[in-house]
């Protein structure tokens, strides 16, 4: 008899074949690894009151001079702030341009002469893409500014929630826009700035009404050297970054004549899409179509355990969706994105930076923040609902779940056959066991279980490899630790 422990290191592997995650994780949902302890995630709860119209690709909240909590919402068609009760107002400026909620990808079918390439090989690259509509916001002072990258325009909102002002266009401001920013230093950045998808153009520092440069002001702008478009900016500590779809540039102030010097911080990483970027204290973290990239002083490469499955499973035509949520509570990014058989975000991956480990699973979601301003994180749902999330264990009808990848039972040459399990459970029964065995890598898989955890769980099943399954059986905070197998040698054969 041997006790063979199941010590699977946390996080999700999924490179390459299913054996290459031997001794590892392969698939989840819903669960996290923290602290040594599989469990799940936080659950959620309806924080608005409504629903709001279009598809929301922007979300903030702030706190206004009063120490009143707010939160913008950004759809395709709309501008919407929300209080602290959940009540939804509509401040959408005069005017506004509407954009679209899906992006608009004219290289499939009809958009070539019948017979153009050969059937079954992927079409060149030839084709025209709009992307799907976001916003970005952010605060000037204790107001909202934001803008939509259909529209172009930059926008101020003045606050007055019970008799809502509307959001109204910033006086000078350029129009032909991508993005906005408001700077450390208090100037604003408007980013693709009058159609131009290199140009960076800032207002006078505390004026966003002043965009002239002068000897009196230090409003300016620069065109950036680069064969790419400018998608985002961000602020981490001391610099702003400033993201094209191919690489990324720094933007230092230095005060006059030149108000800011730029640089070129490295290519070939350019933002996947505008929502794709999580700024963190001095660092920030992203996805481009060549993996997860990150900036702690210079821009490194992410090594990222399931690469190989998240980008296999992409929507690209609706890459332009990709939103990044921080959440800081437990050191994770969450990228949502659509996949394969969605045009819409159903999915996501999730890096754990405090302890460098990768998650995946399925979650319909379109934009989100993380909490400070808010006890917990805010995430909007693709039907247009703000949803606060790590309360509660209510998931819908989400299944939440961790599977392994082939684990060798013993050192794998000879059939064990395991007689019992002796669960390491933080309450007993709070979680149902499966087990998956075959006796080569890509043989048949015969499955056992599901079993309820008793001390120990009697099974009987036999192989050289086993997979094994947890699955939530309540809803409540559960904990999985380190279980063992009992099992005997039955033979090379």
């Amino acid at each position: 008899m041997a006790l063979i422990p199941l010590k699977i290191p946390p996080g999700v592997y999924r490179n390459g074949t299913e054996y290459q995650s031997a001794g590892r994780w392969f698939d989840a949902n819903l669960v996290r690894w923290f602290e040594n302890t599989l469990r799940p995630i936080g659950g959620w709860r309806k924080r608005s009151s409504s629903q709001m119209t279009g598809s929301c690709r922007g979300l903030l909240t702030w706190r206004d001079n009063s120490g009143t909590r707010l939160i913008a919402a950004g759809t395709h068609s709309k501008l919407f702030v929300m209080n602290e009760a959940g009540t939804l107002k509509d401040i959408t400026p005069t005017g506004f341009t509407s954009g679209q909620a899906d992006a608009i990808v004219k290289t499939g079918y009809g958009y070539n002469v019948y017979g153009s390439f050969a059937y079954g090989v992927a079409r060149p690259d030839t084709g025209t893409r709009t992307p799907a509509t976001t916003w970005s916001l952010d605060t000037f002072g204790e107001y909202l500014i934001g803008c939509s990258s259909s529209d172009g325009k930059l926008y101020e909102w003045q606050l007055g929630f019970s008799t809502p002002t509307l959001a109204a266009a910033i006086t000078n401001a350029p129009t032909g826009c991508q993005a906005v920013m408001s700077t450390a230093e208090r100037f604003v950045f408007a980013l693709g700035a009058s159609s131009n998808p290199r140009s960076v153009k800032w207002c006078d520092q505390e004026n966003n009404t002043n965009w002239t440069a002068s000897a009196t002001s230090q409003a300016g702008d620069f065109e950036l050297q680069t064969v790419g478009a400018l998608k985002a900016g961000k602020k981490v500590r001391g610099i702003n970054l400033l993201f094209t779809d191919v690489d990324v540039h720094t933007a230092t102030y230095v005060g006059l004549p030149y108000v800011y010097s730029f640089e070129k911080a490295a290519s070939g990483c350019g933002l996947i899409s505008s929502q794709a970027v999580a700024a963190i204290d001095a660092t920030a973290l992203w996805m481009s179509t060549s993996g997860f990239f990150i900036f702690d002083g210079y821009v490194k490469p992410l090594p990222c355990d399931v690469s190989d499955y998240v980008f296999q499973n992409m929507n690209y035509n609706q890459a332009s969706k990709v939103y990044a949520v921080h959440n800081s509570k437990y050191g994770e990014v969450w990228w949502f994105y659509p996949s394969s058989a969605s045009n819409e975000n159903d999915s996501y991956v999730t890096y754990n930076y405090r302890e460098n480990h990768w998650n995946i699973g399925s979650l319909s979601r379109t934009a989100g923040v993380d909490r400070g301003v808010y006890l917990n994180p805010l995430m909007v749902s693709s039907d247009g609902y703000i949803y606060e999330h790590e309360v509660g264990y209510a998931y819908d009808s989400g299944v939440l779940f961790a599977e392994s990848g082939p684990l060798e039972i013993g050192n794998g040459d000879n059939i064990m056959s395991v007689r019992q399990v002796i669960p390491d459970e933080q309450t007993l029964g709070e979680v149902m066991v499966s087990f998956k065995t075959r006796n080569y890598p890509t043989s048949t898989e015969s499955t056992y279980g599901p079993y309820s955890a008793a001390q120990p769980t009697d099974v009987r099943f036999s192989g050289r490899l086993v997979k094994v399954r947890y699955t939530g059986n309540v809803l409540e905070d559960w904990r999985v630790g380190v279980s063992k197998l009992d099992a005997v040698a039955m033979g090379k054969r």
